[in-house]
């Protein structure tokens, strides 16, 4: 039996990964947004960019961040996103709970852990997951994965996530190359 994680409203939270979460699936089967990277970076420092929200703001266009620069368990952060978010004016809010941090360890002498940062979608329209996952390739190399599973509040998750995915998949590939552009200058 797999162990189930509890957020703070004492829900289950995200599982651990499956065979199909590994592959970009949720436990129904249904596809996720999914986006991979190879970053020139050592995985725990991948993993520190990455996991402070503060620094999406540079990858996702149109979007405004309210989050610390470190977020535990229990944290709750939130995004606005639209044509003027990033100058105060209303967008989509997200609102996000970390339900799971463990980072990434490199081993010299192996291939180390994967780092897993797990957040719930809390609403007010925007439900599901986000996750990063940071895995070890060498010393100075890591992949950063970008999973999404998202739908929409009131309406079923059958048709909403099907609609949400290209975008997400879009969003997501987009940022991961800002990232990968910003660390190599180029």
């Amino acid at each position: 039996m797999r162990p189930v994680l509890m957020s703070r409203r004492g829900a289950p939270a995200a599982p651990a990964p499956t065979a199909h979460a590994a592959a970009g699936d949720d436990a129904s089967g249904a596809p996720a947004a999914v986006a991979h990277r190879v970053l020139p970076l050592r995985a725990e420092d991948a993993w520190v960019l990455l996991t402070d929200m503060r620094n999406h703001v540079r990858w996702i266009p149109l979007t405004r961040m309210d989050a610390a620069p470190s977020l535990p368990v229990g944290a709750v952060f939130t995004a606005v996103s639209g044509p003027f978010a990033t100058r105060g004016a209303p967008g989509v809010v997200d609102r996000m709970e970390v339900v799971r941090s463990v980072p990434p360890h490199t081993d010299e002498n192996g291939p180390g852990t994967v780092g897993t940062a797990v957040y719930e979608k809390l609403g007010p329209l925007l439900l599901g997951t986000a996750e990063l996952r940071v895995r070890p390739l060498g010393p100075d190399t890591c992949e950063a994965t970008w999973v999404e599973r998202v739908h929409l509040r009131g309406l079923p998750a059958a048709w909403t996530a099907p609609v949400l995915r290209p975008v997400l998949r879009a969003m997501v590939t987009f940022a991961l190359h800002r990232v990968h552009t910003e660390v190599t200058g180029r």
